[in-house]
């Protein structure tokens, strides 16, 4: 009896994933932390109440819930419309963390086409990235999640320079737990006293019970969808899954927005990080200089 229930499962499972019409969707709650312990101006460290103050204006920023809608090839991942905040510029704003944002990211694991649809300050732009086969290392740990049955990976990977999730004082490598040791001594300047890795470890557990090769964010490449991703101090956990959901949801290349590269809208980014910078500190323009895209 058991081995006619386990095959009549595995009937099921692919029948499911065969359909031409079939899609699923995942819930995901992402999660940053943030190293309180040396924060403060001019060497004065803050009160226990003062970081626990910080820590709860920045919970919006740190605590996200995204969806993830995929069919057998491709995928839309965005913020959960009715649990995202308004930011100031309408938008994203400065990405904190990986995952963070309120822009459209579109994966499509056949045609090996990744696009994003996101604003920046009343602009829309519809960022290219490249979609190069992921160098995951495969493990036999397992853990389970829900009903489901996950699988280890791990993988190198390079930081983005706008995920400040990872920010560190200088001087504190050796306290850092999330700091991968492959790349210890690889640094970017943020300023004299701030800097992130170039580098971080990634661990992925991911399920061949959903035999899509899928994930949140911009990961993917596994034999199975991936339902967590801790990078960093970011943990990406899926919380819910729905396959052939009610309500269907259209799975098209977003096309709205001026179309740039990765590198070109970091370079952009980073050029109004400046602007504000000079603005808010009062550069050598008097803050009256002017932004534009």
């Amino acid at each position: 009896m058991k081995s006619i229930f386990i095959f009549l499962l595995a009937f099921v499972t692919v029948t499911t994933f065969a359909q031409k019409d079939f899609q699923g969707k995942a819930t995901y709650m992402s999660k940053t932390t943030m190293d309180m312990s040396n924060f403060g101006r001019g060497g004065r460290q803050m009160s226990e109440a003062q970081k626990k103050q910080i820590a709860e204006r920045m919970k919006s920023m740190l605590e996200k819930t995204f969806i993830l809608s995929f069919n057998k090839t491709a995928s839309i991942y965005k913020e959960d419309a009715k649990l995202a905040a308004p930011t100031a510029d309408g938008g994203r704003g400065f990405r904190f963390g990986g995952f963070a944002g309120g822009g459209t990211k579109y994966k499509n694991t056949k045609e090996n086409v990744a696009l994003e649809s996101t604003e920046l300050f009343g602009k829309k732009f519809l960022i290219s990235d490249k979609m190069e086969q992921p160098k995951w290392e495969l493990g036999s740990e397992t853990k389970q999640i829900g009903n489901y049955t996950c699988f280890k990976a791990t993988l190198i990977k390079d930081v983005d320079p706008l995920d400040f999730s990872n920010m560190r004082r200088r001087g504190n490598r050796n306290n850092d737990k999330d700091e991968t040791k492959k790349d210890s001594t690889k640094v970017t300047k943020l300023s004299e006293e701030i800097e992130i890795p170039k580098q971080v470890e990634v661990t992925a557990w991911y399920t061949p019970q959903i035999p899509v090769s899928n994930g949140p964010a911009e990961y993917w490449g596994l034999p199975g969808l991936i339902l967590e991703i801790n990078s960093g101090r970011t943990t990406v956990l899926c919380t819910e899954i729905i396959i052939n959901p009610a309500e269907k949801e259209d799975i098209e290349k977003p096309t709205k927005g001026k179309k740039i590269t990765r590198e070109e809208y970091n370079t952009t980014v980073k050029e109004k990080m400046e602007e504000m910078r000079e603005r808010f500190s009062g550069g050598r323009n008097g803050g009256r200089r002017g932004g534009r895209f």
